[in-house]
């Protein structure tokens, strides 16, 4: 598949299939990838946690949205992405070397979740990246230090057949 295909081709899928799951094998290749994505002077701050454990995935699941734990029902893996904080875009003393200060943290993450997520196309695994969660919980539940600024849940796995269509108040059909 060539690059413009993966980008035409993903999609934020909620609704995944209970019977495929994601290996360990393809969350190597999906980090390794995502490190593979710029960072400011190669800092790479940002971090993964995944979750395989279907115990642990129950706990951290409480921890998003309503909307977003129905979304990540049928799902086996779930990776958190946080940044470690006061590094990209600080200089050595830990003074800001612009105005976005932590801001190129955030960027330099989302950058790497952007080649993960066009990874997963690539191989077939459909993804959504989630924002709505309780980041205290999750520090919490996955023993994520204060060092760190949590940012964004991905979900993965594969389609179900049909797509489940949530309730969003702004946006009405």
């Amino acid at each position: 598949m060539n690059f413009d295909d993966i980008v035409n081709k993903r999609r934020s899928v909620r609704n995944y299939n209970p019977n495929k799951k994601i290996s360990k094998q393809q969350i190597f290749e999906l980090i390794h990838c995502a490190q593979q994505a710029p960072s400011w002077k190669n800092a790479q701050t940002s971090r993964y946690y995944v979750i395989f454990n279907e115990e642990k995935l129950q706990e951290t699941r409480q921890c998003l949205a309503q909307q977003n734990q129905i979304v990540t029902k049928d799902i086996n893996t779930l990776i958190i992405s946080t940044y470690i904080k006061n590094c990209s875009g600080f200089d050595r003393n830990g003074i800001p070397e612009n105005e976005l200060g932590n801001g190129w943290g955030c960027y330099d993450l989302g950058l790497q979740n952007a080649f993960l997520i066009l990874k997963a196309t690539d191989m077939g695994i459909d993804s959504i990246i989630l924002g709505l969660r309780n980041a205290e919980e999750l520090r919490k539940v996955l023993n994520i230090p204060e060092t760190e600024d949590i940012v964004a849940v991905i979900a993965l796995g594969y389609r179900a057949d049909e797509e489940i269509k949530l309730y969003c108040p702004k946006f009405r059909e």
